[in-house]
């Protein structure tokens, strides 16, 4: 594809992902786009060897639009990361096609691990805003991650991953997450914890406050 093409296909994934967007040329005032260009031309010297003369281009593209995507990581064709400031890709990270990041998401490592030390993420995977993905396993396709969420573990395709650590709320999502970008009206497990808790406490409660009244009726 050359960079007519390329252009056309990222005007056309900002439209179709961001509704802020009102014109084709707006795209050129978004950092993601720069980032993603300037990412691919790392990328390249990067597999060619020239190490530092990748990092030196990637250091620099962090100054300018706060995104930073280590030329050694692999990405596919459709990534949009919206608003971008606080992205950090890391060097072993593989992202698959038609990828959505928020701002402030990490995929990382943990520290501990050599070689493939940093996540694979699916197919229209859509990972909200503030998200840490952190080791070396696979973010199944079609997932969507909750806003604020640390994941720390395999995560099935089609699944839904809120929390502190991360953990599944729902399977089989209906729609891939680039046609239902909604980062908010996700299943809260606490929440529904919590409201059971309350409703059992109160159940007791009732059902204590008889037994004494019976008590002291007898008393009586």
């Amino acid at each position: 594809m050359g960079f007519i093409g390329y252009i056309k296909e990222e005007m056309q994934i900002i439209k179709e992902r961001d509704p802020a967007i009102k014109t084709p040329f707006e795209v050129f005032l978004y950092p993601s786009f720069h980032a993603i260009i300037r990412y691919r031309i790392a990328h390249k010297l990067y597999l060619q060897k020239h190490y530092f003369l990748a990092r030196w281009f990637s250091q620099r593209t962090v100054r300018k639009t706060g995104i930073e995507i280590h030329p050694g990581a692999t990405i596919g064709k459709g990534l949009f990361i919206d608003h971008g400031h606080g992205v950090v890709i890391g060097e072993t990270a593989i992202v698959g096609d038609n990828v959505t990041l928020y701002q402030g998401v990490t995929l990382g490592g943990t520290g501990k691990e050599s070689g493939k030390r940093h996540p694979t993420i699916g197919n229209n995977v859509m990972i909200s805003a503030g998200a840490k993905i952190l080791g070396s396993f696979t973010v199944g396709e079609n997932s969507k991650i909750g806003a604020g969420s640390v994941v720390l573990s395999e995560v099935p395709p089609n699944s839904t991953v809120v929390g502190v650590p991360g953990r599944v709320v729902k399977r089989d999502n209906v729609k891939i997450p680039r046609e239902d970008m909604d980062q908010v009206h996700l299943p809260d497990p606490v929440y529904n914890d919590l409201t059971v808790l309350q409703l059992e406490n109160k159940r007791l409660k009732h059902e204590l406050k008889q037994v004494c009244e019976r008590l002291h009726k007898l008393e009586k």
